[in-house]
């Protein structure tokens, strides 16, 4: 099922780069924190309220899953909660890719008509 792309409003730049962060593999909370921070050179920094009020959302939305590391769980008692995308929430993250590219051949034309005049 492909997600309406008209009314699908631009995404924070928290949530974006939460989504970016779990793209290629599931991770816990902490390495999303530090990810998000890397990712975005610095520019976001949430704190674990701010994140995990963000994660309980986008689990809402379906757009991530909780997932248990099985190796981790054999390996310590209280295994960590890890985060992953589901079909939806790679939807979102490739329509809010395409929509910022968009707006980059945007800006990039309009200020390439700028220079040549």
């Amino acid at each position: 099922m492909k997600l309406d792309q008209s009314n699908q409003e631009p995404l924070s730049e928290a949530v974006f780069f939460i989504l970016l962060s779990i793209h290629q593999a599931p991770k816990h909370g902490y390495a999303i924190l530090k990810e998000v921070e890397f990712l975005s050179e610095g520019r976001v920094q949430l704190s674990t309220g701010t994140l995990y009020g963000a994660i309980k959302r986008l689990l809402e939305k379906n757009w991530i899953v909780q997932v248990l590391n099985q190796d981790e769980q054999k390996r310590t008692n209280r295994p960590r909660k890890q985060y992953a995308l589901t079909f939806t929430g790679k939807q979102v993250l490739e329509m809010e890719i395409s929509r910022m590219k968009a707006l980059l051949t945007a800006a990039e034309s309009v200020q390439d008509q700028g220079t040549a005049s």
